[in-house]
């Protein structure tokens, strides 16, 4: 990891950009620090409030589509109009079940105006996983998108939906305009919204600010997913942290958003940023590192969000005259590691970087409002950085029972102190909610919210992300990051992804290293062994990774997050098909490729590691 700091001298050169956007600054801070509950400011309001202000600025743009806020505020009226017809109320839920396009944002939109809450599922779930996520939220009806009826089907009949007819249909077309025909079994939505008015729905008991507005799942990399309730004081906080604090966004601005709107830094994050200035939000329907700065250039993009390892695609891409020929300038998201950070602005001419941290569920949140390299930012929540068991998720009590703040610089387990104003929405499961949080931490009484990440300050309260917990492991006696391991990997110029995990060796203590990676595909064949000199000249000797998988691809979630436990139950094991695993043998200076007799003697503890 990097071991860049923050300094004083580095807030005092950021003062100048800090006093042009103060005007933006101060207004969001109003709206990052709302504390009334019962206040009548909602996304709904939000949206109202662009339409009125901004009625012939785009709001939406697709493809070969655009919406005006007055126009996206009339389509959700409709879907608000609508759902109230079908006898919803504030309080109930429905599920969105669509891909990347105008429509999820209308229907959210919509629903959010009557106090209807919208579980996002992740498009990618099927079978089990998809039945599991609706019935934890047992909806009075789904929305279903014609690009997700086959996987939607195969569950619909073991689905806890609470409506006479609770599947809702949604053409993959323009349904403004063009409604398709439904399925049998379906209600073809867009038909029936049409026949609704256009009017800001005037209720008796409309929602509030603490009421909630989305439920987010987990990504599902371990275990089933949870589902975290997101009330719209969520929304009101991007609004105002990320979108004017951290962006200072204007109506001229463009967000180009490639992220699955079922993720959080789409939803809230891009979506919340663009509310705040009356801007526009272009969607793809999925990532395309070849299509990205043309779609930059299609829709004049000045913003754009990222997650995970986006950025590190779109650097893998050959370098060209036209990496600068673009209108960007601004970046919102969060996973942008160290080692490419500067490389990236560089090349791509990118001015500032609003790196975040923050979690679905969590009640506290960073962000990099300075425009500082390499660090998550500062937070004006409570939190803690404390000890911790090396791969747990479990704080160190002391003898009285209390936890123990790590010294500056030194990495420590974030955990978030629970607050009115801090309050910790959790989950919709009441067991998984207590279990992230810490009681009595460092008096009898208080509550903490366990984020189950590492981080270290570096400086001025500025944090850096260290690991995720779990992602240490002990081998040799020592500690090892797995992001450290994959910086070192990241800078050898040889791989294109690195994935860094411990495995279990039969008869040895600890966990070894290994790392599976995709090998740069610069036309040259790929030599193992000079990349394991490079990790013998910047690794200490028990840090390098004891196995090597090298393959064509590392499968992800839909939000570019590896699926880690996956890649680690495979270990050393041989037989994927293009696959080939190496291990580094007791008493050699290299790598040595595995075969089923050696993978045999180590399983039976015959290799001395």
């Amino acid at each position: 990891m990097s071991q860049d700091n923050v300094s004083a001298r580095d807030i005092v050169r950021s003062i100048p950009g800090i006093v042009r956007r103060f005007p933006s600054i101060a207004k969001g801070y109003y709206y990052y620090s709302v504390k009334n509950e019962k206040k009548e400011l909602t996304l709904g309001t939000l949206v109202e409030r662009n339409a009125e202000k901004y009625p012939s600025r785009p709001a939406i743009a697709y493809e070969d589509r655009s919406l005006t806020w007055s126009e996206f505020n009339a389509w959700a009226n409709r879907i608000a109009n609508f759902l109230l017809a079908q006898g919803l109320v504030k309080g109930e839920s429905i599920a969105v079940f669509l891909e990347n396009r105008p429509e999820i944002l209308a229907v959210v939109a919509g629903a959010a105006k009557i106090g209807v809450s919208c579980a996002m599922l992740n498009t990618s779930q099927k079978g089990k996983v998809l039945e599991h996520s609706v019935n934890l939220i047992k909806p009075r009806m789904v929305v279903v998108g014609e690009e997700l009826v086959e996987p939607f089907d195969a569950v619909k009949a073991d689905l806890l939906t609470r409506h006479r007819t609770p599947f809702l249909f949604l053409a993959d077309t323009n349904t403004l305009n063009m409604f398709g025909e439904a399925p049998e079994g379906y209600v073809n939505m867009a038909e029936k919204v049409s026949a609704h008015g256009g009017t800001n729905p005037v209720l008796s008991n409309p929602p509030k600010m603490g009421d909630t507005a989305i439920y987010l799942f987990t990504s599902g990399t371990t275990g089933l997913p949870k589902a975290a309730p997101g009330s719209h004081r969520k929304f009101v906080k991007a609004y105002g942290g990320f979108g004017l604090m951290s962006l200072a966004m204007e109506p001229e601005d463009v967000l180009y958003c490639t992220l699955p709107l079922y993720h959080g830094t789409a939803l809230l994050v891009c979506w919340g940023s663009v509310l705040a200035g009356g801007s526009s939000i272009a969607l793809r329907r999925k990532f395309s590192a070849s299509a990205f700065w043309d779609d930059v250039r299609r829709y004049n993009a000045t913003t754009f969000g990222y997650v995970g390892e986006l950025c590190r695609y779109l650097l893998n891409q050959p370098a060209s005259e036209q990496d600068r020929n673009h209108s960007l300038t601004k970046m919102i998201g969060n996973g942008l590691r160290p080692s490419i950070w500067k490389e990236f602005k560089d090349r791509f001419g990118i001015e500032t970087v609003a790196e975040l941290y923050a979690s679905s569920e969590g009640n506290i949140g960073f962000s990099n409002f300075f425009n500082m390299d390499n660090t998550v930012g500062f937070s004006t929540a409570p939190y803690k950085l404390v000890k911790f068991h090396e791969g747990t998720r479990d704080p160190i009590r002391n003898k009285k029972g209390y936890m123990q703040a790590v010294r500056k610089g030194e990495p420590g387990l974030l955990i978030g102190e629970i607050t009115k104003k801090w309050s910790f929405e959790g989950y919709t499961q009441k067991e998984a909610t207590e279990k992230s949080i810490l009681r009595d931490a460092f008096k009898k009484g208080d509550a903490w919210f366990n984020t189950g990440d590492v981080l270290k300050e570096i400086g001025c309260g500025h944090l850096q992300f260290v690991d995720r917990m779990g992602d240490t492991f002990r081998w040799k006696g020592e500690n090892v990051s797995t992001t450290e391991v994959e910086n070192i990997l990241d800078g050898s110029g040889m791989v294109e992804e690195a994935i860094v995990y411990g495995v279990e060796i039969p008869k040895t203590n600890g966990k070894a290293g290994m790392v599976t990676l995709v090998p740069q595909s610069n036309g040259s064949e790929f030599d193992i062994n000079k990349l394991f000199a490079y990790l013998k000249e910047n690794l200490p000797a028990y840090a390098i990774p004891v196995f090597v998988r090298v393959t064509h691809a590392i499968e992800k979630t839909g939000t570019f997050k590896y699926r880690k436990v996956d890649i680690q139950k495979a270990g050393y094991s041989l037989g994927k098909p293009g696959e080939e695993v190496y291990a580094w043998l007791p008493r050699t200076d290299g790598y040595t490729k595995l075969d089923e007799k050696l993978v045999s003697e180590i399983d039976a503890g015959k290799v001395s590691f």
